[in-house]
């Protein structure tokens, strides 16, 4: 791992005495995390594995070294040469012309696939939730991707990208489509060591430590892990030259043949599909113009003193919706020369017994600046429907959506283009209190607003317009009863109905 030695640690080897202590501290600060990871891997007995590992934490090693410079020389973005990208680097949805189907054949899916669910109380892979009419997150993605191989008479293959901790449950539910006329591959990302944030030495002792002590980096993750693990070359050989990214539990990421025909017109080497801006996204990453390159910008790389501006839609009026389009050839020549530098994010967090540790993770849509004529596409807001709450859920399960092909339809009689806003206090947060809450979801197509919160059940066929408010009190229980109309009413107390 000699190589990876940063440049600091060797000059001081050679005895420089000039040198000031930050730069010091990440000489001593990488050394002892080398000695610590090459004991990690000096823990694998099986030499295959053993050899996967150390090329897994010689990746790491790589970005640890790399978060130690810039901590020392404090590399912050600087504020003033921010800009909002020029007309030209975000191309509205409208102006794209149609597809031909006939690039498909040169398309291949990929889904993020390593997510949890832990916040709506889940503990196995959260694209098993079952999201509407009996389908889960992964069955809806399978239905979609066959329909378009059989219409079209295309071969689109879909590739899960899962983590540590979904993998073994990725594999059993993707038996069930074994029959199908589609072909999954799935591929592990990173695993990377937690980082106690006093001594940056790694949490693990061994390599099959505890689950806790290791962490997935993000799905900025993906190219390496894409790269290291063979698909990538795969799909090359397949003939494969586009790939079509996004996260598993966004509903509205369906394969579009107007963008990737704007793709090979324009011979865009990646895409990034943005949106506009609401109040609900103020937290999004955005691109900006930065020194006249295009870059993504992230809410954990903004300086406090600017979390406001950040946050205002008047300056960033778009942000990135995670649905990204790779020119597949461009990627595995970004990755032979290593050039693939993303930026990196510190995620700090606090383990079960109290120590604070550090996960060093990149976003995938940081990728964008290694790339040639990389850009943006303003997409309708139906392209992005992720489902991160319960909140989500309840909108995605009502009659507002119907699906056609695996694909989420807004209902016809939906008078408005925009779909209701719904929240949901933290009775609703656990998917089983949802179950529990709800003995059949209501109907709210002519719902624009719900408010709950407090201990509130709901009967049968209730139906929902206007503006809903319900508050149960501390201590109160209110139960809306079975086939109950509420339209514009706050309900509080024990069931006050009153009208707004």
């Amino acid at each position: 791992m000699d190589s990876l030695m940063p440049r600091s640690e060797s000059a001081r080897l050679r005895g420089q005495s000039q040198m000031d202590f930050k730069t010091a501290t990440t000489g001593v600060a990488a050394k002892a995390m080398r000695n610590e990871i090459s004991s990690l891997v000096k823990s694998v007995g099986d030499p295959l594995t053993k050899k996967a590992f150390d090329t897994e934490m010689q990746s790491f090693f790589y970005l640890f070294t790399r978060y130690l410079a810039k901590r020392a020389h404090a590399q912050d973005l600087d504020w003033d040469r921010i800009k909002s990208p020029t007309e030209d680097k975000i191309v509205p949805y409208a102006k794209l012309t149609s597809g031909d189907s006939k690039n498909l054949n040169k398309l291949a899916v990929l889904k993020v696939n390593g997510g949890l669910g832990t916040s709506m109380g889940m503990t196995g892979a959260k694209s098993a939730l079952e999201v509407k009419d009996d389908m889960t997150f992964l069955d809806l993605t399978v239905r979609q991707i066959e329909h378009l191989n059989t219409t079209s008479r295309v071969d689109v293959p879909l590739i899960l990208m899962t983590s540590f901790n979904t993998h073994e449950d990725t594999l059993r539910i993707i038996k069930k489509y074994a029959n199908q006329q589609l072909r999954i591959t799935t591929f592990n990302q990173s695993r990377y060591p937690r980082i106690y944030k006093e001594s940056l030495l790694p949490c693990p002792k061994t390599a099959d430590d505890d689950k806790k002590n290791w962490y997935p980096p993000g799905h900025g993750d993906l190219y390496n892990a894409l790269y290291q693990s063979g698909v990538l070359d795969q799909l090359l050989s397949e003939g494969k030259e586009y790939l079509f990214v996004s996260n598993s539990d966004n509903l509205g990421a369906v394969v579009d043949e107007n963008i990737l025909q704007h793709m090979v017109d324009t011979q865009a080497e990646f895409i990034m599909e943005v949106t506009d801006k609401t109040k609900a996204d103020v937290k999004g990453g955005t691109l900006i113009d930065y020194d006249g390159q295009i870059r993504l910008l992230e809410v954990a790389q903004v300086p406090n003193e600017h979390i406001e501006d950040f946050k205002s839609v008047r300056k960033f009026k778009i942000f990135n919706t995670n649905n990204l389009w790779i020119h597949l050839p461009a990627l595995k020549r970004v990755m032979d020369n290593g050039e693939m530098e993303l930026d990196i994010i510190v995620n700090p967090k606090t383990t079960d017994d109290g120590q604070a540790v550090l996960q060093l993770e990149t976003a995938a849509g940081d990728g964008i600046q290694f790339f040639r004529n990389g850009h943006g596409v303003n997409v309708p807001r139906s392209r992005f429907l992720p489902v991160k709450s319960c909140s989500d859920l309840l909108l995605i399960k009502s009659d507002i959506y119907s699906l056609e092909h695996g694909q989420l339809v807004i209902n016809e009689q939906r008078m408005f283009e925009t779909t209701p806003v719904i929240k949901l206090g933290d009775h609703f947060k656990k998917i089983a209190q949802f179950q529990k809450r709800f003995k059949k979801i209501p109907k709210i197509i002519e719902l624009d607003h719900l408010t709950v919160t407090g201990d509130v059940y709901f009967g049968r066929n209730v139906t929902l317009r206007g503006t809903v408010i319900v508050v149960a009190n501390e201590g109160q229980r209110i139960d809306i009863p079975d086939g109950c109309i509420l339209e514009n009413r706050l309900v509080s107390g024990n069931l006050n109905l009153i009208e707004l």
